[in-house]
């Protein structure tokens, strides 16, 4: 059994701060990976805020940029506390300590329920949504021992294999990652299941906006979540083609654990487990599979090491440090020049250029405020293609 939770650690950020990251990271263009390369080359939201109408121009726009504002931020706020949910930021306590080494962490969280949750050790269990009564229980079984084992249980609140994960590790502990803002839970008839969940051991999260209907191009983003909360990931039916899929594929990339259940070469719900078996997914036809995959990993300082997305976070007290060196025109040419429409490493530019990082990167933000570059994945960019 578990100690229960990973060491905690950080810096809660005061009122203030929160209203101007949630002003940042609610602006047109600001992604996880735009926000981190302007909090670390500005030192504060507010700062990097001020920025943001020059940064776009220097980009190339010919509009101006969309900056939230702050009566926005306290808005939604107040959505927050009146829904009982808190935003929490990437470099405070309360944020899961696994989310918060991946690339492209979310600098916000809005969360809802036990945040005491967050900061233990969790194994996604994702699958089909139209899973069978057998792929159904075996979910809640691998829940059920993990759960018991003192692992949190982390899905989707999907149909299918999602609900039974969620149902078997209601009174152990378990997440509800969700596609839409908090107060938009999907599909409507798990509504139920997620009261259950945040009033009980359970906690919901979400990166978007209270008020945001999930569309289809979300739910990789929640896809996302659960692979970047989690240890590892059981994958319990899924076809060639399911979003579960996805979600091992993060877990890979994350350096998670996969494990995938074999299934029925003739039952398509079985294809992409199967296939993940063949990449060399972990073979899992026993919840102790699982268990005892995870307990060589799970320790209480796996995530405390120090992680580049720890930077982004903000002094206790403002300072007055000078802003760094802008680019100059030639810097900035030869770094577009650097560009084009096929992906690069950033570190690559970096070399390329002869420019130092924050240069490379203040450029990159220029171009992203400007909508002229695309980010692939944590450390690849290329330029938008000209029509």
């Amino acid at each position: 059994m578990l100690s229960g939770s990973v060491r905690r650690s950080g810096i809660a950020l005061t009122e203030r701060q929160k209203i101007a990251w949630l002003r940042l990271i609610r602006s047109d263009n600001v992604g996880p990976a735009t926000f981190r390369d302007l909090i670390n080359h500005f030192g504060t939201a507010e700062a990097a805020l001020d920025a943001l109408p020059e940064l776009s121009r220097r980009g190339g726009s010919d509009r101006s940029v969309r900056i939230a504002t702050a009566d926005d931020a306290e808005r939604e706020l107040e959505m927050a506390h009146r829904f009982g949910a808190v935003f929490v930021g990437i470099g405070e306590p309360d944020y899961p300590p696994a989310l918060r080494e991946i690339d492209g962490a979310p600098p916000l969280l809005a969360m809802k329920g036990n945040l005491k949750v967050a900061a233990r050790l969790s194994l996604g269990v994702v699958g089909s949504r139209n899973a069978s009564v057998s792929g159904a229980k075996f979910a809640a079984m691998i829940a059920r021992d993990a759960g018991a084992a003192g692992y949190v249980i982390t899905s989707g609140l999907a149909r299918g294999i999602d609900t039974a994960a969620h149902r078997a590790s209601l009174h152990t502990g378990t997440i509800a990652a969700l596609a839409g803002g908090l107060d938009r839970p999907y599909p409507p008839e798990n509504v139920g299941l997620l009261q259950e969940i945040v009033s009980g051991e359970g906690l919901a999260i979400s990166e978007m906006p209270f008020g945001w209907e999930p569309r289809a191009r979300d739910f990789p983003r929640r896809n996302r979540l659960i692979a970047g909360v989690s240890l590892g990931v059981a994958v319990v039916e899924a076809a060639n083609r399911s979003g579960s899929l996805i979600t091992s594929r993060y877990a890979a990339d994350f350096g998670r654990l996969v494990f995938a259940v074999p299934g029925s070469p003739l039952d398509p719900r079985c294809h992409g487990t199967n296939n993940l078996l063949k990449q060399g997914a972990i073979v899992t036809t026993s919840p102790a599979d699982v268990v005892e995959a995870l307990a060589p990993l799970s320790r209480d300082d796996l995530f405390t090491r120090s992680s580049s997305n720890l930077d982004v976070k903000e002094p206790a007290v403002e300072t007055t440090q000078p802003t760094p060196r802008a680019p100059d025109d030639s810097d900035r040419s030869l770094i577009v020049e650097a560009l084009g429409p096929t992906p690069v490493d950033i570190d690559d530019v970096i070399r390329h250029t002869g420019l130092s990082a924050s240069a490379v990167h203040l450029v990159l933000v220029e171009l992203d405020l400007a909508g002229q570059l695309c980010r692939h994945g944590a450390n690849l960019v290329s330029l938008v293609p000209v029509d």
